[in-house]
C-alpha cells in the first residue's frame, strides 16, 4: 500500500521535520563543545558549567545553555546541581579517547566549512562547487594558502584513516602483488600498513612533493622504508609505472566527472595489461534504501563538486576509463573496495 501524498503531516512527523529543520544547531553546538574541549574538562570527573567555563574560557550562563541543549541529544547528562558528566557518546569528544571524532567534528563545524554548506542551493542549481564559488579556487588549492584550515582538514583525514585501514587489511588479500603504487596516497600510512602485512611487496607512494614530505617518517616507523619508494607529483599530469596494484583510496569522489576521468585516464596510461586497479571508495545502495552516504554525497558536492557512486555508476565510470569493474569488496568501514582491471 502506498502512502498517501496528500495526506497532512502526523503531530510526530511535523515534529521530527521541524527538528531536521533546525539541524544545523546541533551541529554547531557539537562544534562548539569540541572547540571549547569540554569532553576534555570532563574526562576528569563530573563539573558544573561555571567550574566547565572557568576552565575553557567561556560564559558560565551561555556554557550552561549549551550543555543542556546537547543533553537532549545524549551528548553529555546533566546530574542534580547543574553538574555535567560524560555520556558514551561524548566520550568520542575527548581529544584523547582512541576513537575520537573530535578532529572530524571540527572540520565539519568550521566557519570556512560552514559557509560552504550555506551555498548548497548554488551547488543544487549548478551542479558545481560552492567552494570555489565562494572562495576562486578548488579546496586543495585553498588549503595551501590557509595553513591553520588546513591542518584541521589533514588530521581529520589522517583520523579517517585510521579508522578504516584496520578495516581495509581485514577485507582485502593484498599479498598476490608484488609491487602496490598508491596515487593519492598522502602521508602512506595506508600504504605502510600493506606492506607490513605483506612483507614480500614493494610500495610506491605517489602524491604532491609538499604532501610526502613526511612518508619517509612514517614509513621508517613502520619499519617498511627499505621496500617503500616516496614519488612526488601530480596525477593530473602522469603517474607512476611498473605496479600490479593501483590504489586510489578516497580520491575519485572528490573530483568533478572530468577530473575523475582524468585521472583514471592517467593510471590506464601507467598500468600493465595484468595489473589491478583499486579504488577505496563509498558504494551507495542502488535502491531507496535510507544510507549516511547520500547525505556525504551532497558535502562532496558543495566542498568539491564530485559526488559518491552506486555500483553501476562506479562500472560506468570505470569503463569510460579503459577498465571493467569485476568486484566490490564491503568493509567493515565506510569504504568499499571496487576492483577493476584494464580492456
Amino acid at each position: 500500500m502506498t502512502a498517501d501524498a496528500t495526506a497532512a503531516p502526523t503531530p510526530d512527523e511535523h515534529a521530527r521535520l521541524l527538528d531536521m529543520a533546525i539541524g544545523g544547531a546541533t551541529a554547531q553546538a557539537v562544534y562548539v563543545a569540541a572547540k571549547l574541549g569540554i569532553a576534555d574538562v570532563l574526562a576528569e570527573g563530573p563539573a558544573t558549567a561555571e567550574e566547565i567555563a572557568n576552565r575553557v574560557g567561556s560564559h558560565p550562563d551561555a556554557t550552561y545553555r549549551l550543555l543542556r541543549a546537547l543533553t537532549t541529544r545524549s551528548i553529555f547528562a546533566e546530574e542534580p546541581g547543574r553538574r555535567f558528566r560524560l555520556t558514551p557518546m561524548a566520550q568520542a569528544l575527548r581529544s584523547d579517547a582512541p576513537d575520537s571524532v573530535r578532529p572530524i567534528v571540527l572540520v565539519a563545524g568550521h566557519p570556512i566549512t560552514w559557509r560552504h554548506w550555506g551555498e548548497l542551493a548554488y551547488s543544487v542549481d549548478t551542479g558545481k562547487s560552492a567552494f570555489e564559488k565562494l572562495h576562486g579556487m578548488p579546496v586543495f588549492d585553498y588549503l595551501a594558502k590557509d595553513p591553520d584550515y588546513a591542518d584541521l582538514f589533514n588530521e581529520s583525514m589522517t583520523f579517517s584513516s585510521a579508522i578504516e585501514i584496520p578495516a581495509i587489511l581485514d577485507s582485502y588479500d593484498f599479498s598476490r602483488f608484488g609491487t602496490i603504487v598508491e596515487v593519492g596516497g598522502g602521508q602512506g600510512r595506508l600504504l605502510a600498513a600493506i606492506l607490513q602485512r605483506t612483507p614480500s611487496a614493494h610500495g610506491v607512494l605517489f602524491d604532491l612533493e609538499s604532501v610526502v614530505e613526511a612518508a619517509p617518517t612514517v614509513m621508517a616507523d613502520a619499519g617498511v622504508e627499505d621496500r617503500a619508494t616516496v614519488r612526488g607529483g601530480s596525477f593530473f599530469d602522469s603517474v607512476p609505472t611498473g605496479g600490479d596494484a593501483y590504489i586510489l583510496k578516497h580520491i575519485i569522489h572528490d573530483w568533478p566527472e572530468d577530473k575523475a576521468l582524468a585521472i583514471l585516464g592517467n593510471v590506464r596510461s601507467a598500468i600493465k595489461p595484468e595489473a589491478t586497479l583499486l579504488v577505496m571508495d563509498m558504494v551507495l545502495p542502488e535502491d531507496a534504501s535510507p544510507h549516511f552516504g547520500k547525505l556525504l554525497d551532497l558535502d562532496v558536492l558543495v566542498a568539491f563538486g564530485g559526488r559518491h557512486r552506486t555500483r553501476a555508476e562506479y562500472a560506468d565510470l570505470l569503463a569510460r576509463a579503459g577498465f571493467r569493474l569485476t568486484d566490490v569488496t564491503p568493509t567493515a568501514g565506510s569504504p568499499s573496495i571496487i576492483e577493476a582491471v584494464p580492456v
